[in-house]
């Protein structure tokens, strides 16, 4: 299950017809709105492609300026990764010392010239 909150921007003279649009939807729900046309709504999916789709079609909405996703959660991508941290105990044990200074850490990777 996937969760994620969308900012969507409209013209505040087409806010309450979007407003309506929106809470009469099943695709996602409304949560609040200011009078400078922002509206935030969640949307849920079974997958990611599922709410990249649920955002296209209110991006696609009329009168919306933009509709922009602001927060994901995917319960299964946490999942994955916590297994994948139990399965390869990669995890340096000095993350998990609460004395463990900056200093302790090591970086080896190098971003000059990369972008």
């Amino acid at each position: 299950m996937n969760i994620s909150s969308i900012v969507v921007q409209v013209a505040p003279s087409y806010l309450d017809e979007v407003v309506t649009k929106i809470k009469e939807s099943d695709l996602w729900e409304y949560h609040l709105h200011d009078d400078l046309g922002r509206i935030i709504v969640v949307i849920e999916g079974e997958t990611t492609e599922e709410e990249i789709s649920k955002l296209q079609d209110l991006q696609a909405m009329k009168h919306v300026s933009s509709a922009e996703m602001v927060f994901a959660y995917s319960a299964d991508e946490l999942e994955n990764a916590r297994e994948l941290l139990d399965k390869n105990q990669e995890i340096p044990e000095w993350l998990n010392n609460p004395k463990a200074k900056l200093s302790d850490i090591k970086y080896g990777g190098d971003l000059k010239g990369k972008f």
